[in-house]
């Protein structure tokens, strides 16, 4: 961990959520660095996803990486990883220092411009157990993190999520609130996305 940065927190109030979000977990020149090895070394892939029985591609290039061979599946997608690599080992354990978690499992996204999203969601699949630790880093173009309450609708935030950010999840916000990144008309670069998570 690079202490001549200092690891500057900011946690959310929000009703049945425990947020936090360090707005510069890696330097800008670390961050540069990790985004183009990630863009050019990870075997990206498109599935297609089918929604109310239409099919057509995802609208992001996604990878799995984790440990003992465990699939991970949403949207009737069956995810297999990859082995870790050193690369991703890196990330992983700085991560893991700020949340004091052994994650098992990186989900990884990328969206290669701004038709690029990802809908409204929770990480909430059986496989993460009750209350599961999301732990989300963010590498190039910054993106608007949307979160709505699912019961009070008022409730809602907004995050612009930085370049070698870290933004973590807890407690009860997966089975409260759901969260998505939207498209946006405006023209913007790739942005890569690191979802660390634990498989039971």
């Amino acid at each position: 961990m690079n202490s001549l940065f200092p690891k500057e927190k900011i946690v959310f109030d929000l009703p049945d959520a425990e947020i936090e979000y360090y707005p510069n977990l890696f330097s800008v020149e670390k961050s540069n660095e990790l985004f183009q090895k990630l863009k050019n070394e990870i075997p990206w892939q498109q599935d297609n996803i089918t929604v109310f029985g239409q099919t057509y591609p995802q609208p992001r290039l996604t990878a799995l990486y984790g440990n003992n061979g465990k699939t991970y599946s949403y949207s009737n997608i069956v995810m297999q990883p990859h082995k870790w690599n050193p690369l991703l080992m890196f990330i992983k354990n700085e991560v893991e220092e700020i949340c004091l978690e052994n994650f098992t499992t990186v989900l990884l996204n990328q969206y290669r411009d701004g038709k690029d999203s990802n809908g409204w969601h929770a990480d909430n699949e059986k496989e993460l157990g009750r209350n599961p630790v999301i732990a989300s880093i963010s590498f190039g173009a910054e993106r608007v993190f949307h979160l709505q309450h699912n019961e009070i609708k008022e409730c809602k935030q907004k995050i612009t999520l930085e370049h070698g950010s870290l933004l973590i999840m807890k407690g009860e916000t997966q089975h409260c609130w759901k969260h998505q990144i939207p498209k946006t008309s405006k023209p913007i670069g790739t942005r890569i996305n690191l979802t660390f998570r634990i498989i039971r």
